[in-house]
């Protein structure tokens, strides 16, 4: 007999050692490592998912295949599952490709488990085999009425075993598969937990190859840590097609459908929906969503616009900056990163003259949304100067640039976009980087004026 070569793998980050040790060497967390089987012991074990599905129908367009030319690779049927949800198709790349292996994760209770039991309600012309490894049959069901989701092509199965639902897969030959959630599916060959990261890198590799070969759509539900990243290896991301985050607090109604990778798509593109009683509902315009709770006549106020994916987006940003009680002044910012918010502070006291050194600095963005883009700098900075003069900002402009440490403005990608976006809602003026100046074709029924450096954008402004 072999003898057998223990490994020791890292819950947390997947780094995987030949003996126990209270300190992971990865990423630095104690009492992560868990013994599991060796790769070598797996293999010999490892069952073949897809056999009984190929055996059974005979389908040759399911048995693997050898080399084909480009050209004749026969593309039958549609490409993509339109599923009638706009923001859903949207986020997707315009429908759910065929054959696709998609990742959907985010905060608990924020939407993913609704958004997956409404996509029978959407496609009842399609067979949807929806995996519950955390609910009976009984709460699926409950919710499904909740929803007002009534379909006879929803078929439940409350199982964890992966060769248990392959099985499954090959009785119903499902156009959409959902498994809800990975972290609780396991494969019996390994002597490891279900969740672990064996488990989930495994599991979600025979998923793969019972998706790719059989070619159905199939969507991964996820948890996130504590950090707000997707529980698991971070191998995990790579295999999968498309990476889906449910952002939002849950102390607002609204919620983001954001894909951070995207293989049929546009990447970083969202979907805006509204949390009810009845389910997640589509939000068609949710730049006047955002703008629609805006004070006017408020100091520390201004609104920028933001390039989500290919859709632009305004949204209203909320400064207040008043005298320090305390020997270290306060930077509180929400939905937009703090470490620029403290080179924009520095630009303004070294180019603009304005102090905050004495000052405490709150920063929000309105509607629970995060803003990361270079582009809403210039919105912020005008904010904070705002409420630093208490004079307020003009409310009929929209700020669109990128600072640099000079205090100059820099230029800005898709700028057509946004000034549409603008007009479309009624703004009568956009302040721009004047580089972007030469680049505006059309004519957008706004007042474009370009601007070089932050302080004569805080002297026009203000």
């Amino acid at each position: 007999m072999a003898k057998s070569n223990p490994r020791y793998v890292c819950q947390e980050c997947g780094h995987e050692a030949h003996k126990w040790m209270g300190k992971c060497t990865g990423c630095g967390a104690w009492n992560t490592l868990v013994r599991e089987e060796a790769a070598a012991e797996v293999e010999a074990q490892v069952p073949d998912l897809t056999s009984n599905a190929q055996s059974s129908n005979g389908d040759p367009s399911r048995q693997l295949s050898g080399p084909e030319r480009l050209t004749e690779v026969e593309m039958e049927g549609d490409a993509r599952l339109t599923t009638g949800i706009e923001e859903l198709d949207r986020v997707m790349g315009g429908g759910i490709m065929q054959g696709s292996f998609s990742l959907i994760a985010g905060d608990p209770g924020i939407g993913k488990s609704t958004l997956m039991t409404e996509l029978a309600g959407y496609l009842p012309d399609h067979d949807i085999l929806y995996v519950t490894g955390e609910e009976s049959k009984r709460q699926v069901k409950l919710r499904a009425q909740r929803l007002e989701v009534d379909s006879d092509n929803l078929y439940l199965l409350a199982e964890t075993n992966v060769q248990q639902i392959a099985d499954a897969v090959d009785e119903v030959e499902p156009d959409l598969l959902v498994v809800d959630s990975i972290q609780t599916i396991y494969r019996p060959d390994l002597s490891s937990a279900p969740g672990s990261v064996s488990q989930v890198r495994e599991s979600t590799a025979s998923l793969l190859k019972l998706t790719k070969e059989q070619e159905f759509s199939t969507f991964l539900v996820g948890h996130v840590t504590k950090k707000g990243t997707i529980a698991g290896p971070r191998v995990l991301e790579h295999m999968v097609d498309t990476v889906l985050y449910f952002e939002g607090d849950q102390h607002h109604a609204y919620r983001i459908l954001r894909s951070v990778k995207n293989r049929f798509g546009a990447a970083n593109e969202i979907g805006v929906f509204e949390m009810r009683e009845t389910g997640l509902h589509e939000v068609p315009n949710p730049s006047e969503l955002f703008l629609s709770e805006r004070g006017y006549g408020v100091s520390g106020s201004t609104v920028v616009c933001s390039l989500e994916g290919t859709r632009p987006i305004l949204v209203e940003i909320q400064a207040l900056v008043t005298p320090t009680s305390y020997n270290t002044p306060q930077r509180t910012v929400t939905g937009f990163p703090s470490q620029r918010l403290q080179m924009l502070l520095a630009v303004l006291e070294k180019r603009s003259g304005l102090a905050f050194s004495d000052h405490d600095v709150f920063v929000n963005v309105a509607g629970g949304v995060t803003l990361d883009e270079p582009a809403v700098d210039l919105g912020v900075a005008i904010a904070a100067a705002s409420s630093f003069r208490d004079i307020p900002a003009d409310t009929g402009s929209v700020l669109i640039g990128e600072v640099g440490l000079g205090g100059e403005i820099r230029t800005v990608s898709q700028i057509e976009p946004r000034l549409k976006e603008a007009a479309k809602l009624g703004f009568e003026r956009a302040v721009v980087p004047e580089n972007n100046l030469e680049r505006i074709a059309g004519d957008y029924e706004l007042d474009v004026t370009g601007a070089e450096q932050l302080k004569d954008v805080v002297d026009l402004v203000l």
